[in-house]
């Protein structure tokens, strides 16, 4: 019996299109959010500088590596990856009062988390590896 070919869009899996479309949005969106933090931070001096910048970082991140996999490159998904996991330990230790970076939202943590554990497990299917090996 032959396997079905998976449903493409230009010769991409529809999973990696709604990955890259799903990245490319919480990356402008993270970019954004982060410099308009950052020009509060102007006016209204606090210790949430270092949440401004790990949101810009991120965001940044995010949009480079979901390049990487559009282009089915290995970086983009060991990338994705490691990001997907900084943020699962960072939002976590938040959730639970631990030190981590000053400023997380802990309501955001839980999407945050939940969302990043669908990535790390999508992205570990040996069919999406194999595709992202290049």
């Amino acid at each position: 019996m032959n396997n079905p070919k998976p449903v493409t869009f230009k010769g991409k899996r529809l999973g990696i299109v709604a990955l890259i479309a799903t990245q490319f949005l919480i990356g402008v969106i993270h970019v954004i959010f982060g410099f308009w933090l950052f020009s509060v931070e102007i006016f209204y001096p606090s210790v949430t500088l270092i949440y401004d910048v790990y949101t810009v970082i991120f965001g940044v991140l995010v949009l480079v590596f979901a390049v990487f996999i559009w282009r089915n490159k290995r970086i983009g998904w060991i990338g994705t990856i490691g990001v997907s996991i900084f943020v699962i330990v960072a939002d976590s230790l938040t959730v639970v009062d631990l030190p981590s970076i000053p400023g997380i939202p802990k309501g955001a943590a839980f999407f945050e988390i939940a969302y990043s554990v669908i990535i790390v497990l999508y992205l570990s299917q040996g069919s999406i590896r194999r595709v992202l090996s290049g």
